[in-house]
């Protein structure tokens, strides 16, 4: 392993400023349609708003990593008398729950701060929110950096979960015959 200075990127949210408009989701979703900008879709969105609308509370809650396995914790949160499972608030995609999944391939999604080609100055769910819900903060960091080819492999076997190995394997085959 290597110890490198990398560029950390991180959305702060300030939950109390959050009015639920759900610009974020948008955004996001067109951001990521294929085409770029040719749908909206909240449900392929990288950034999911959990509401209490009763009492008039709206949180944004981003896509984390990925767990092949559901978490062992199952804690109860009591926020203003309303009872909410640990599972509401986690970031990550798991095989428990659909949130954070793609509804079409049944993949994993994770925040990728919008990188792509031109690069945004900042995530475009931040520029978006008109109440400062979200902010953008860069630092660097050193940190060990060490190649994962694990994250192949959760793509993979979600796509053998969904269609089964030999689809995948027919698909694969095709996709090198065509190089």
């Amino acid at each position: 392993m290597e110890r490198i200075k990398k560029k950390i990127k991180t959305i702060k949210v300030d939950a109390d400023k959050c009015n639920g408009c759900r610009a974020c989701e948008i955004v996001c979703s067109a951001f990521h349609a294929n085409p770029k900008y040719s749908s909206i879709n909240p449900a392929k969105s990288r950034i999911q708003v959990i509401t209490y609308r009763l009492k008039d509370i709206w949180l944004p809650v981003f896509a984390g990593e990925y767990t092949p396995a559901e978490c062992m914790g199952r804690d109860k949160y009591v926020i203003d008398g309303k009872e909410y499972d640990e599972c509401t608030f986690c970031r990550a995609a798991c095989p428990s729950r659909d949130m954070f999944k793609d509804p079409d391939s049944g993949l994993p999604l994770k925040c990728d701060m919008c990188e792509d080609e031109p690069p945004q100055e900042k995530p475009l769910c931040v520029q978006a929110c008109l109440n400062d819900v979200l902010i953008y903060e860069e630092r660097e960091e050193e940190v060990e950096e060490e190649a994962k080819p694990e994250d192949i492999e959760v793509g993979v076997n979600s796509l053998i979960d969904k269609y089964g190995l030999q689809k995948v394997v027919d698909v694969f085959a095709r996709v090198l015959q065509r190089e």
